[in-house]
């Protein structure tokens, strides 16, 4: 969820920039969001990023050359999205691989619970057998006596 935020974040930030709206942009709660990826983000090289920053600190000293904000943000994003893309196709495997796990284990244990089940059958069976047997060698004894 917090990486669709950030990646939609981003989105608003190259579409407000692309329209010429930085100013506007800058004082909306999506350029924090963007500080604090800008502050974070692994991917971004120091020179970018103290770039990005110093834009978004508004520094009036500061005038990127044609589009460079845009072009690292463009950046920025595209690495989130695959890294999303990433995540989430990790993620459905491991929830596939634990569909998989849990359908095996469930055939186990209906196979052991049937075994389970024939096993006590055949012990009151045997049970039952040995009764008679007795019954029937207390039968003899008792006639042969």
């Amino acid at each position: 969820a917090e990486a669709d935020t950030n990646i939609a974040a981003m989105d608003k930030a190259i579409k407000a920039l692309e329209r010429g709206m930085a100013g506007s942009f800058l004082q909306s709660a999506t350029a924090g969001v963007l500080k604090q990826l800008a502050q974070s983000s692994d991917s971004l090289g120091e020179a970018d990023r103290q770039d990005l920053l110093a834009f978004l600190a508004g520094d009036s000293a500061y005038a990127p050359q044609s589009g460079q904000i845009v072009g690292i943000l463009k950046q920025m994003h595209e690495t989130m999205a695959k890294g999303l893309a990433e995540a989430t196709s990790t993620e459905e495997a491991a929830i596939a691989s634990y569909e998989a796990l849990m359908a095996a284990k469930k055939k186990e244990v209906e196979a052991l619970s049937q075994a389970i089940e024939a096993k006590t059958e055949l012990i009151g069976e045997l049970g039952v057998e040995i009764v008679q047997m007795k019954e029937d060698v207390d039968d003899t004894a008792a006639a042969l006596a």
